[in-house]
């Protein structure tokens, strides 16, 4: 029997193996275009071309990558991405997926920033991405409407699903601990499901000396990666000395990586405090823009520590450009680079975990709450586009439960966002053609407002 590469054989449902490396760059770069809205739109984004679109992976691996990246600190979506390439072409094809993902957005990020720190902010690029804000409210509705069909499979799936979503939005329950919780579930409900396949429930015999090997190859990876990480880090020690502000910029956004479950959202607080409060880089004005600057733009939310590292050179004693676009760069490098660490050493344990039973009732649990999650964040994004204000009810437990002020409904964004969902689920028009329409609609709506 011919040897099948892993790589190929791991490529799910493209019967004719992976993509040319060229292929899937373009389509790295035109999904990090694309990808507005933060994670659930970006992952909604995702599943669309990767799964149903290009067929280079099932919707079961899709999901088990997704499961597993939730668990993950840091930027999920672009880990998702990197995942993906990963089963398509090894390390190479995480690479090229991963950056690809994120480049579009990080120049983007960093061009606006320039901008910013000249002149001011920039209404012209709010009003052009006004109609993308409500076309995310559409595209993160069709992937919960596809994802369902996976996820919900009985009642307790959909339990789990809603008890995700209530913890988090009424109760404001950790994201770590929710996600946590349902793998509990999963592990103890359905790890004897007769609908888990008897691959699926083979535990895999492997020998010590596999054992070994593999123990070996995790090691060298954990080393390589995190060499790589450490490197411009430890450059700037060795170079500029301790106190200067890379190695500050580099340490707090390598700390970061290390503590942001959860998302963006989870880590804004803290980088808030950080950045403003304790090193002063920039205030707490320049902060909010930053993040709005970061929603409005494709790729991920989290690009606001590119904005933040490129304050900071910006308003530094004796920086300026220079400085800004090192700090930035710093910040992006020690943001994303951690990534590639905890995919290409821990998706292999993942993968295997895919055999086992107890972890199998697991992950289906993980796949049931994330359902709930996406809901989570599309219903909080919706929110914050189609309301201008929201009051803040405490519930007795001590979390606060938005509750939106009716007389700041936006019509124009609920339109655009209405028309952007009839074109994504019932016209099938590609994500691309409807960002673009929702785009021009958004400036179209400023302008109008602009001359009324």
């Amino acid at each position: 029997m011919a040897h099948v590469p892993e790589t190929q054989r791991l490529a799910g449902n493209n019967k004719s193996g992976p993509p040319p490396l060229a292929e899937l760059t373009r389509t790295g770069l035109r999904i990090g275009l694309l990808s507005f809205g933060g994670p659930a739109g970006q992952i909604a984004l995702m599943h669309r071309i990767f799964v149903d679109e290009k067929r280079w992976i099932d919707e079961e691996r899709f999901l088990h990558g997704l499961n597993y990246c939730m668990l993950l600190p840091g930027p999920e979506a672009q880990q998702l991405a990197t995942y993906v390439g990963w089963r398509l072409h090894g390390v190479i094809g995480g690479l090229i997926s991963g950056i690809a993902f994120v480049l579009p957005g990080a120049f983007i990020v960093l061009a606006l920033s320039y901008v910013y720190a000249a002149f001011g902010q920039t209404p012209a690029v709010e009003a052009a991405f006004y109609g993308v804000k409500a076309a995310v409210i559409a595209l993160i509705a069709e992937a919960m409407w596809k994802i369902r069909k996976r996820a919900v499979k009985g009642r307790i799936d959909l339990a789990i699903a809603a008890t995700a979503f209530g913890a988090l939005f009424i109760v404001g329950a950790p994201f770590p601990i929710v996600i946590l919780g349902a793998a509990a579930v999963g592990a103890l409900t359905f790890a004897s499901d007769a609908s888990l396949s008897p691959k699926q429930l083979a535990t895999p015999r492997t020998s010590a000396g596999a054992d070994n090997l593999l123990t070996a190859a995790l090691a060298r990876t954990i080393a390589t990666w995190a060499a790589i990480w450490f490197a411009p880090l430890v450059a700037a020690v060795i170079f500029l000395g301790p106190d200067h502000l890379l190695v500050r910029v580099g340490a707090l956004f390598s700390k970061l990586a290390v503590v942001t479950f959860g998302g963006a959202y989870a880590v804004l607080a803290y980088l808030g405090q950080q950045a403003v409060e304790a090193e002063g880089w920039l205030t707490a004005a320049q902060m909010i823009d930053g993040f709005g600057l970061a929603e409005t733009t494709p790729g991920p939310l989290i690009l606001v520590n590119e904005f933040v590292g490129f304050m900071a050179g910006w308003q530094s004693a004796g920086g300026g450009a220079g400085l800004a676009l090192a700090a930035a760069l710093m910040a992006t490098w020690c943001t994303f680079a951690p990534s590639f660490l905890w995919i290409f050493a821990g998706a292999p344990l993942a993968e295997r975990l895919r055999q086992n039973e107890r972890a199998a009732g697991a992950l289906r649990g993980i796949t049931a709450a994330v359902l709930g999650v996406i809901a989570f964040v599309g219903a909080s994004f919706a929110l914050t586009v189609l309301f201008a204000r929201a009051s803040r009810a405490t519930t007795p437990w001590g979390s606060n439960v938005p509750i939106p002020e009716l007389a700041t409904f936006d019509p124009a964004a609920a339109m655009i966002a209405l028309a952007a969902g009839v074109a994504l689920i019932l016209l099938k028009a590609g994500p691309g053609v409807v960002v673009i329409a929702a785009m021009i609609a958004g400036f179209a709506h400023y302008q109008i407002q602009t001359i009324v």
